[in-house]
């Protein structure tokens, strides 16, 4: 079964098409076929002004048609297209949202921060932990963050707040957020200590990347410090230069550090991991559980 999966983020636009294959021991495979991200970087316009500029929606408009292309030349099955933390906030999303549809045929859903954190869920990221051990998963986005605290095996909370990477450079946080997020995390990890951490979003896949740790080791929060206080200390063009970042990678990897590290000393997280795995993953998943009807 050939799915795909579409992620409308304040940042960019990713396009996730995969395989779905059921091993002869029952487990479901999903083999990435292609994975395709678009820097649209929605949230600058979104998140100053409060809607979609003209400039964008037309950007917006044109990857959907060329993510139709593609859907079509995989001959995908069946897709679940989502937009977030921008778009729910644009005063004219609905109207792109519609814009898109009668443009390219493809349904865009405009979900909130718990529909969100639900479909990250979908990631079962949770199936793979040790069922005695605590961990709080921190998916940093531009618009948003989520974060789902795993105790003993249990769900003991889903959050998103409307703290990102896009919203922090253009100073649209108040103390009075970041205090909420911090009285929440303190409140609701103490219980559950000691925890760690699992991280996804692109700029912790970049770290980790950068890190050269190998795959299945976590990073240590004093590490995260460390690449914090040296990036911050550069330039954009010294970041892109010395790390090989993108123009739209090198600006939001100074936020993201800061949420993630906030986070981590909030719930008393010495380490994270970094399954490198988003939203669209828990959309195919979640498609392929509807699809087969199996859970």
């Amino acid at each position: 079964m050939i799915l795909a999966a579409i992620d409308i983020g304040s940042n960019a636009a990713r396009l996730l098409i995969s395989e779905a294959t059921v091993y002869k021991d029952g487990t479901v495979d999903f083999t990435k076929l292609t994975l395709l991200r678009i820097p649209l970087r929605l949230g600058f316009d979104v998140f100053n002004t409060g809607t979609v500029s003209e400039e964008k929606r037309h950007k917006l408009i044109e990857t959907m048609k060329a993510y139709r292309l593609l859907m079509n030349i995989y001959n995908v099955e069946a897709y679940r297209a989502c937009a977030t933390s921008a778009m729910r906030d644009a005063s004219n999303g609905d109207q792109v949202r519609r814009e898109i549809f009668e443009e390219t045929g493809l349904e865009i859903k405009i979900i909130t921060g718990l529909e969100e954190a639900n479909i990250l869920y979908e990631t079962h990221i949770a199936e793979s932990l040790a069922n005695n051990n605590s961990y709080i998963y921190i998916d940093v986005g531009g618009g948003s963050t989520e974060v789902t605290l795993f105790a003993q095996g249990h769900t003991i909370f889903k959050e998103s707040f409307n703290i990102g990477t896009i919203r922090l450079l253009q100073n649209k946080v108040t103390n009075e957020q970041w205090e909420h997020v911090k009285w929440f995390i303190k409140t609701h990890t103490k219980d559950h200590q000691p925890l760690e951490a699992i991280g996804t979003g692109g700029n912790i896949n970049k770290i980790f990347s950068i890190s050269k740790r190998k795959e299945g080791k976590p990073l240590p929060l004093d590490l995260l410090k460390d690449y914090y206080k040296e990036l911050s200390y550069s330039s954009l063009e010294e970041r892109k230069h010395l790390y090989h970042l993108r123009d739209d990678r090198a600006d939001v990897i100074v936020p993201a550090l800061q949420i993630y590290i906030s986070i981590m000393r909030w719930a008393q997280a010495k380490e994270i991991y970094v399954p490198k795995i988003g939203l669209a993953d828990g959309l195919v998943k979640m498609l392929y559980t509807e699809r087969s009807g199996k859970k």
